[in-house]
This record gives structure tokens, C-alpha cells and sequence, in this order.
């Protein structure tokens, strides 16, 4: 007996608080206020706390900063050692190149 086709697997989406795009959950990179009031990376997006998820992109993580979205999406204010960390850890993600991270097709690109 065959098994009857059900409905399509969920995929949770999530919103960068930076630049407001909805992204597969796994495709974003989460951040947590932690129960001690610490704001951390959370790689496996299990820690407990207040949670907030930013694109893997250096400019989302800049402009997170700048505009203090991080600080209202955790209801916390960073500190300038908090900030400093994280834009340590927003220099290791791969370099974009300019045209794609516009959204304008690379004209290099074979088509």
C-alpha cells in the first residue's frame, strides 16, 4: 500500500532585523540574550533567552549596530565590548561582491 502524499514539510522563516528580509530559519545566524543579561552567538539557535536573527552578512550585522535594531530586538543595550565581539565575528563570513549584494546580476556571470 502506497503512502498518501501529505502536506509539504514546514520550514520556520525568520526576519534580519537589519534589513528585514524573511529567510529559512537555518539560513539566518541567531542571536541571544542570555538569562545572566550577556548577548551571545548562537550557532545551534537552541540557547535559552531572548532571540534575534540577523542575514550572514557583514553589512546586516553593521547596520544592526548602527541603527541599535539588536538593542530593541533583545530589549538590552550592548555593550561597546558586546559590539566589538560581534562585529569580530561578522568579519569571518565570506566577502560578497558588490554586484550581487545589490541585487543587480553579475554581468561576469555566463548566462
Amino acid at each position: 500500500m502506497k503512502k498518501a502524499k501529505g502536506r509539504p514539510r514546514h520550514i520556520p522563516e525568520r526576519t534580519c532585523v537589519a534589513c528585514r528580509r524573511r529567510e529559512a530559519k537555518r539560513g539566518l545566524v541567531r542571536l541571544v540574550r542570555t538569562l545572566e543579561g550577556q548577548v551571545e552567538v548562537d550557532p545551534t539557535g537552541r540557547k535559552p533567552g531572548r532571540g534575534a536573527y540577523l542575514c550572514p552578512r557583514l553589512a546586516c550585522w553593521e547596520e544592526a549596530i548602527r541603527r541599535r535594531a539588536l538593542n530593541r530586538a533583545l530589549r538590552v543595550v550592548l555593550t561597546p565590548e558586546e559590539i566589538e565581539r560581534l562585529r569580530q565575528y561578522a568579519r569571518s563570513f565570506p566577502a560578497e561582491e558588490e554586484a550581487g549584494a545589490a541585487g543587480q546580476p553579475d554581468p561576469s556571470a555566463p548566462e
